[in-house]
């Protein structure tokens, strides 16, 4: 089942995606962490007004997620390209909430930080439910689904600190979408993951070579703290960010990125100046 957000009569919905439409899904709740957290079963949910896909304003299927986690150098060819030593345990970092963004909005050029903002293609684990000290056996019980992620990177931020937060979590630089795939009807380890930058090719690998795949993940976040239903984890990026390409090709304003995973679908973003912002 493919489970999205979009905006209808300018109020969040929650749907499902059969043949190029969206199906609403009868709830109070206007986000997934709310409804995954009560406990409900998507298709037992009744249906009403139908929006042809094309004409649908779709928004990150995960709005407001209890945490953003993510691995870092979790595909070998992306630790070697950096010259790094392959983890023997898994790198983990966070993203603040507020980078959240959907399916066609923009990606900001930070104003003071304009000239090493990267991309990163990624498979994202969505929690379905509270759990903690998860056997890696029973991981994908507690498991919603699966979705893409741009985990977009100011390279500089990052590296001026021993940790990662600065470099990770600007304002819109955490691109989810365009929906939400039930894991009953993907295989999360044989998935192939391609990233394009103005329609150029830059990543393209598959997450059978990921170093921790999704299950190993879950247990060993869980073995230290509760995770949250609505919970994402950004599962690492593959080789070929924009960092490592030599003349390096970092992003700017006017670029697309479009990060394709097999069996979920694609997330498109464009890349914009950043705006004026004020005190509020």
């Amino acid at each position: 089942m493919l489970i999205a957000r979009h905006l209808l009569q300018n109020r969040a919905r929650i749907a499902s995606v059969v043949n190029e439409e969206l199906i609403n899904l009868e709830t109070d709740h206007a986000d997934l962490p709310g409804l995954l957290a009560a406990g409900t079963d998507f298709g037992a949910l009744p249906t009403g007004e139908h929006t042809p896909l094309a004409e649908a304003k779709l928004l990150a299927p995960v709005g407001a997620p209890p945490a953003i986690l993510a691995v870092g150098l979790n595909y070998r060819a992306h630790a070697e390209e950096g010259g790094r030593e392959v983890p023997t345990t898994p790198v983990i970092f966070t993203k603040h909430h507020n980078c959240v963004i959907g399916p066609g909005a923009g990606i900001h050029i930070p104003t003071i930080a304009p000239e090493k903002v990267d991309y990163e293609g990624e498979l994202a684990i969505v929690i379905g439910k509270r759990c903690r000290h998860v056997p890696r056996d029973h991981a994908s019980e507690v498991i919603a689904g699966y979705t893409i992620m741009n985990d977009v990177s100011v390279r500089d931020w990052q590296r001026a600190s021993p940790t990662m937060l600065m470099g990770k979590s600007w304002d819109t630089h955490g691109p989810m979408g365009p929906w939400v795939v039930t894991g009953d009807e993907v295989d999360p380890h044989r998935l192939q993951l391609t990233t394009r930058v103005n329609g150029e090719i830059r990543q393209d690998s598959n997450t059978d070579d990921l170093i921790f795949d999704c299950f190993d993940i879950v247990h060993h976040l869980s073995s230290a703290f509760t995770l949250d239903p609505g919970t994402v984890i950004a599962t690492g990026t593959p080789a070929g960010v924009g960092l490592y390409w030599e003349p390096p090709k970092m992003l700017g304003v006017g670029d697309e990125v479009s990060i394709t995973i097999e069996g979920i679908g694609t997330l498109t973003n464009p890349v914009i100046e950043e705006p004026d912002t004020q005190l509020v």
